[in-house]
Order: C-alpha cells, then sequence, then structure tokens
C-alpha cells in the first residue's frame, strides 16, 4: 500500500479513467451498504453515495474503495451505482433517483461538463452535497471539485515523458477517454501548449477516442499505427486506453518502436513496463482520492466548508486540506512508474 499523505502540499504517490440496469434495480443490485444507521451521528445525514463514469472500471473500483474506507470511518452509509457505460444520460438517471431517496451527498465523476446540469440542480436544491472527483462539471453545478491533481502537472509530466523517449522529435498521438470528458480535454488542450512551447520537433498529428472501453481504444491503436505509419510516440492519460495500447503494442512489430505513456495504474501496467513495452507512465493514487472525496462530502454536510476559498477540514489519515480557487480541493502531484519502483506497489 502507498504511505499515508498529511497535507495538500505533500508529493502524493499516484495511482488514473451498454445498456443501463433499470435504476431502481442498480441502486440495489450495484449497491453496497456499510456501517452506520444513515444519518451517521446526531441528526448528520451520511448517506454518501459515489457515482463513477461506468461501473466495472479498475480505476473507479479503486477510487471507490477509498471512498468507502472514509465513510465507515465516520459511521455513514456508503453505496456506488453508475451506469455500464460512460455517458451523460446514463448518469443523469441515477442523480435523479438518488435526489428522490434523499442521500446526504453525491460524489461524483462526469461524463460531461454541462449535461448532468439540471439533474445536479435539482438535486442541491433539496439539500444534496455534491462533489465532483477526477472529471467535473461546471462549478455552479457541484459544491466541491476534488482534483486528483493540477492539469498543469499531469499535462506535463506525459508530454516531457514522451518527449524524452523519442528523442523530443517525431510524430505521436493521443488516445483519449471520451470526447466529452472534461479532464481528458482540459489535459490535452495543456498538452498542445506545452509542445508548441518547448518540445517544437514533437508534432501532435491525431487525437481519438477509445470511450474508456477496451476493445474500442486497442482498435483505435492498430488504427493509429496504419494511419500514421511514422508514428514514434502514443499519450493516452486513460487508465483503460493506455492497457488496451500496451496490449496491442507488446504483441506488433512496434513493440520498442513506438513509445507509449500516459495515465495507469501499477497491476494493470507491471507487465507491460517488464517486457519493455513501456519504459515510464504516470498517475495519483486513487484510493486516496475517492478517500478525500467522502471526507469532503461529510465536511460539507456538517457545515463545516461551503466550497468558499480558505475554507479548510480534516481528511482523516490525509490530513488536513483547504479549499482553493474555483472551489477545488487539491490531492496532490502525479508520480512516475517504471521498472525500478512498480513492484513497491500494488493497486
Amino acid at each position: 500500500m502507498l504511505p499515508s499523505t498529511h497535507r495538500r502540499t505533500t508529493t502524493r504517490l499516484l495511482t488514473l479513467g451498454a445498456g443501463v440496469v433499470a435504476v431502481a434495480l442498480a441502486l440495489t443490485a450495484c449497491s453496497s451498504g456499510s456501517g452506520g444507521n444513515g444519518s451517521g451521528s446526531g441528526d448528520k445525514n451520511y448517506k454518501v453515495t459515489f457515482l463513477p463514469k461506468n461501473l466495472g472500471n479498475p480505476y473507479f473500483d479503486t477510487s471507490d474503495k477509498g471512498g468507502e474506507t472514509a465513510v465507515k470511518e465516520f459511521k455513514g452509509t456508503y453505496n456506488e451505482v453508475g451506469p455500464s457505460t460512460a455517458t451523460a444520460d446514463a448518469q443523469v438517471s441515477y442523480i435523479n433517483t438518488l435526489t428522490q431517496q434523499g442521500v446526504g451527498a453525491i460524489v461524483l465523476s462526469a461524463n460531461d461538463p454541462t449535461a448532468l446540469g439540471s439533474a445536479l440542480t435539482q438535486a442541491k436544491s433539496a439539500g444534496v452535497k455534491i462533489v465532483t472527483f477526477d472529471s467535473d462539471t461546471d462549478a455552479k453545478y457541484r459544491d466541491v471539485f476534488v482534483n486528483q491533481a493540477t492539469a498543469e502537472g499531469i499535462a506535463k509530466v506525459q508530454v516531457d515523458t514522451i518527449a524524452k523517449e523519442i528523442g523530443d522529435s517525431g510524430e505521436i498521438a493521443i488516445l483519449s477517454a471520451s470526447a466529452n470528458a472534461t479532464n481528458q480535454n482540459a489535459w490535452i488542450e495543456l498538452m498542445k501548449k506545452d509542445l508548441a512551447a518547448d518540445h517544437p520537433n514533437v508534432k501532435l498529428v491525431d487525437t481519438v477516442y477509445g470511450n474508456d472501453d477496451d476493445q474500442t481504444s486497442f482498435d483505435k491503436t492498430a488504427a493509429l499505427l496504419q494511419t500514421h505509419p511514422d508514428l514514434k510516440g502514443i499519450i493516452s492519460p486513460t487508465t483503460v486506453g493506455i492497457a488496451a495500447a500496451a496490449r496491442y503494442l507488446s504483441t506488433s512489430d512496434a513493440k520498442g518502436k513506438v513509445k507509449l505513456t500516459g495515465l495507469g495504474t501499477p497491476n494493470q501496467m507491471r507487465e507491460y513496463v517488464k517486457n519493455g513495452t513501456v519504459d515510464e507512465f504516470a498517475l495519483w493514487n486513487p484510493e486516496d482520492l475517492g478517500y478525500l472525496a467522502a471526507f469532503t462530502a461529510k465536511a460539507l454536510i456538517d457545515g463545516d466548508i461551503t466550497g468558499k476559498k480558505g475554507d479548510s477540514f480534516e481528511a482523516g489519515k490525509l490530513g488536513k486540506f483547504t479549499v482553493g480557487d474555483n472551489q477545488t480541493v487539491l490531492l496532490g502531484d502525479p508520480f512516475v512508474f517504471n521498472k525500478d519502483n512498480i513492484d513497491k506497489f500494488n493497486f
């Protein structure tokens, strides 16, 4: 396990992502309750439900596990619900149902910055606290955004890594998640600026979207190599995408010739680092991210914070955090994994 982190200024080790089941059934079948009587202590409504982009995603399995741990610590009731595919429309139904059920807080990784706005506005009007994490909405639709790392830091570590690996010259492409993912798009825009300013000989020739689906991302990787025969590198800022791209490259003639980096977890990338498909990749600790998001929800429910800049609160084992600009709480900085350190981590 990763060592505990203590302050938001401390560098934190990283962990980075069909038909919808009838909502009424999903809230029962796809949920797991834990601890407490639903109201925590006193009259506080500590019913905290995590709504990731999609279920069955290893990244969100890890982040939501951290959320569950936190909710147990403050004796609330934890639940996780979500769609099988990462679409905004699917998330809307869950938000509406959770509002009707009167949960205390929804902790959400948004599939779109604006499409959830109406549902979230109704939830806030009903007294539900809204915490976004990993992927944000427009600020007016939530109370606090728990940011895994600064967008600038995330973009820079990926650009610097790929530039180093290809000798700071040549064609690269980006394999992203969905076209509307707010976090992905913010990172990509900053990557473009970084490339133009500091790596003029590295040319971004294509950006494609795997929709955080393993097979789609695998197929998009194959298509990139066919479309761009001179491609020297791929950045995939999504845990699903980088693993799928690595799986393709590991069995192709491009192994070792086309460099791959991005955001992934040690357990999913270990074999590709050890067999030489991937030299380095980055992430944060998604379990800490979920843990912090849950304690942020508690602080909102308790009235310790409102989202105002300068508000501070305690987040269990992670220590004290302070709300910054744009109602944002920052977890920490990215961390680079490679063959020298990857076996020290298990997530």
